[in-house]
C-alpha cells in the first residue's frame, strides 16, 4: 500500500498522533466507527424526562466534530499526486464467498468523505432548537447515518458497500417519519420504497458479478478492483449496467425517478434535508462514477447518450417546476433535481473535464443545498411557514441573514468566484467536447436557475416589510452564525481556489477515464470526429473569408 505524505501543520497533537499511527488505528475505520461509537454512547445516557437534552446535543456535536477532524486528517495525509487507493485496510470477513472488510479512498471518494464530516455538525446545529422531542433518538440516528454514509464512500468490497448502502436507509427513514412535518409518514415510506426497489436490482447484479468471477477463475470475490478486470459479454453488461444505473438514478434522483425527492425534502426536518441533499443524493452520482461506468464500459458507452438526455430533461424540467413553486423548501428541492443533472451529464461525457467537473459539482452542490435548506429552515422556525408570499422586505429586519442567503444564492446559480461556477463550467466543457447538443439545453437550465433563484430572493428579502409578523424577526443568533459562516466561507474558497480541491481528484479521474475509454473505441472516435469537424469548420470559414477579401480587392 502507498505510504501517505504526512502534513503535520496546524493539525494539533491529536492530528499528529493519528497521522503517525494510521496503520495501527485504521483511519478509514475510525472515520465511520467514531460516529457509530458516539451513537452507542448516547444510548447509555438516560433521558426519559428530557432533562439531559442539552448534554446529548453537546455530546453528539463533539463526536461529529471529532469525526470531521479525522476526515481532515485523512486529507492532510493524502498523496495528491497518486491515483491509487490510499489508507487501505483489508481483513477477511467471509472467506468462503470472497467477502473482505476492504476499505480505501482515492481523490474522488476522499473529498466526499470530508464533505460528509463537514455537513454533519452543521445539521446537528440546525436542529438545536427546532427538534424538541426525542432529542436522544434524533442525535443517535444522525450519527448512525453519518457512519453509514462514510462507509459507502470508503468501501472497496461490493458486499460491504451494499451493507452500508442499505444501512443508510434506516436512520433517514426514521428522521423523516418521526421528526418530519404533516405528511412525514407518506414521504418516509415513499423514500424507502423507491430506494429499496433500486437496491434490490443492484444486489442481483452484485451477486451476478461474483458468480461470473467464480465461473472465470473458480473463486467468488466481491473485490471491486478485481471485478474491474473481469471480461463480461456485451449482452450481460447491458443487463448489469441497467441494474446498477437504475439504482443510482433513483438515488440521484434522475428524471423520471425524482418524484420521491420533493416530498422527502419538504417533509424532512431541516437537519434531514441538509444531509439528504448534501450527501445522500451524491451516493447515486458517486455510484455511477465508481461502479456502473468502469465495471460495464461497453454498456455505459451505449446507454450514456440516453442517460445524458434524461439529465438534460431533468435540468430544464426541474428549473421550470421550481419557477412556479410557492414554497421555498420545495423550490430548493427542484433546484437540487435540476442541478444534479449537470453532475450526471459530466459523468456521461466520461472525459477528464466532464468527470472532474461532475465530482466538483457534487461538492459544490452539497455546500449550496446545505446552505439553502439551513436558512430556509431558520425562517420556517421563526415564522412557522415556508410560503414565499408570507415574507418580504426581510433585509430591513435581518440584514445579516439576508447577506448570507445572498452569497449562497449566487453560489447556487453559478456566479463566477463562487463554488457553483467551477463545477458547471467544467461539466459543460466536458459535455461540449463529447456532444455539443447537450450543452445548449443545459445552458438553458443555467439561465432559468438564475431567474427563479433571484426572483425568490427578491420576493423574500427585498422591498418593504409586507407582514407585521416579519417586523420583529430576530437576525442570526451566535449558534446560527456557527453554522452559516463555514458554508459561506467554503462557497467562496471553492470559487477562488478551485485547484486546492481539483488537485487531489485529478489523478484518480484521469485513471478512471483512461480505464473506461480504453474499451470504448466508438466514444473516443466520436470525440476525435467532433474535434475534426470543428477544425474543418474553422478552416472552411477562414477560406471563405479569404475568398471574400480577394473578391473585394479585385477591380
Amino acid at each position: 500500500n502507498l505510504q501517505p505524505r504526512y502534513s503535520h501543520t496546524d493539525l494539533g497533537l491529536l492530528g499528529n498522533w493519528l497521522l503517525g499511527n494510521w496503520k495501527l488505528v485504521g483511519m478509514l475505520t475510525l472515520s465511520w466507527a467514531l460516529p457509530l461509537a458516539g451513537a452507542l454512547l448516547l444510548l447509555l445516557v438516560g433521558n426519559a424526562d428530557g432533562r439531559r437534552d442539552g448534554l446529548i446535543r453537546w455530546l453528539s456535536l463533539v463526536v461529529s466534530l471529532v469525526a470531521f477532524g479525522v476526515t481532515v486528517a485523512l486529507w492532510a495525509g493524502f498523496d495528491s499526486s497518486s491515483a491509487e487507493f490510499q489508507f487501505v485496510e483489508r481483513v477477511p470477513w467471509i472467506p468462503a464467498f470472497g467477502i473482505d472488510y476492504y476499505l480505501g479512498v482515492d481523490g474522488i471518494s476522499l473529498l466526499l468523505v470530508v464533505l460528509t464530516g463537514f455537513l454533519t455538525p452543521i445539521a446537528l446545529l440546525s436542529s438545536w432548537e427546532s427538534v424538541e422531542k426525542k432529542v436522544k433518538e434524533f442525535s443517535i440516528f444522525i450519527l448512525v447515518l453519518e457512519a453509514a454514509m462514510i462507509g459507502v464512500f470508503v468501501s472497496l468490497d461490493l458486499f460491504l458497500f451494499y451493507v452500508f448502502w442499505d444501512a443508510m436507509l434506516i436512520p433517514m427513514y426514521f428522521l423523516i417519519g418521526i421528526w418530519g412535518y404533516d405528511q412525514r409518514i407518506y414521504a418516509a415510506i415513499k423514500f424507502m420504497l423507491y430506494t429499496m426497489a433500486g437496491s434490490v436490482l443492484m444486489l442481483v447484479a452484485i451477486l451476478g458479478l461474483a458468480y461470473l468471477h467464480s465461473e472465470a477463475t473458480g473463486s467468488y470475490t466481491f473485490d471491486l478492483l478485481k471485478l474491474y478486470t473481469l471480461d463480461i459479454a456485451p449482452e450481460t453488461q447491458r443487463w448489469f449496467f441497467l441494474a446498477f444505473a437504475v439504482a443510482f438514478a433513483i438515488k440521484v434522483p434522475l428524471f423520471p425517478f425524482h418524484t420521491w425527492l420533493p416530498d422527502a425534502h419538504v417533509q424532512a426536518p431541516t437537519a434531514g434535508s441538509i444531509i439528504l441533499a448534501g450527501v445522500l443524493l451524491k451516493m447515486g452520482t458517486y455510484g455511477l462514477v465508481r461502479f456502473a461506468f468502469p465495471l460495464f464500459p461497453l454498456a455505459a458507452a451505449e446507454f450514456a447518450p440516453w442517460i445524458a438526455l434524461l439529465a438534460v430533461i431533468g435540468i430544464v424540467y426541474g428549473a421550470l417546476v421550481a419557477m412556479v413553486q410557492p414554497d421555498m423548501k420545495k423550490l430548493v428541492a427542484y433546484w437540487s433535481v435540476s442541478h444534479l443533472g449537470f453532475v450526471v451529464l459530466g459523468i456521461c461525457a466520461m472525459n477528464v473535464q466532464g468527470v472532474q467537473g461532475a465530482v466538483y459539482q457534487m461538492l459544490a452542490h452539497g455546500i449550496s443545498t446545505g446552505g439553502l435548506f439551513l436558512i430556509v429552515g431558520m425562517l420556517s422556525d421563526r415564522r412557522h411557514t415556508r410560503l414565499i408570499s408570507e415574507f418580504g422586505g426581510l433585509k430591513n429586519v435581518m440584514p445579516r441573514l439576508t447577506g448570507a442567503f445572498l452569497i449562497i444564492t449566487l453560489a447556487s446559480i453559478g456566479m463566477p468566484a463562487l463554488n457553483g461556477f467551477i463545477g458547471e463550467f467544467l461539466t459543460m466543457v466536458g459535455a461540449f467536447l463529447w456532444d455539443p447538443r447537450y450543452v445548449v439545453a443545459a445552458g438553458l437550465g443555467v439561465i432559468l436557475s438564475a431567474v427563479y433563484m433571484l426572483w425568490m430572493f427578491q420576493r423574500v428579502y427585498l422591498g418593504s416589510v409586507t407582514h407585521e409578523e416579519n417586523a420583529t424577526l430576530q437576525d442570526l443568533k451566535p449558534r446560527e452564525w456557527a453554522s452559516v459562516v463555514p458554508l459561506c466561507a467554503l462557497a467562496i474558497v471553492m470559487g477562488v481556489f478551485p485547484t486546492f480541491f481539483l488537485a487531489p481528484m485529478e489523478p484518480a479521474v484521469q485513471r478512471l477515464v483512461a480505464q473506461v475509454q480504453a474499451v470504448q473505441p466508438v466514444r473516443v472516435q466520436n470525440e476525435m470526429q467532433n474535434a475534426k469537424v470543428k477544425m474543418h469548420t474553422q478552416s472552411a470559414s477562414s477560406r471563405a473569408t479569404d475568398v471574400r477579401r480577394v473578391a473585394q480587392a479585385e477591380p
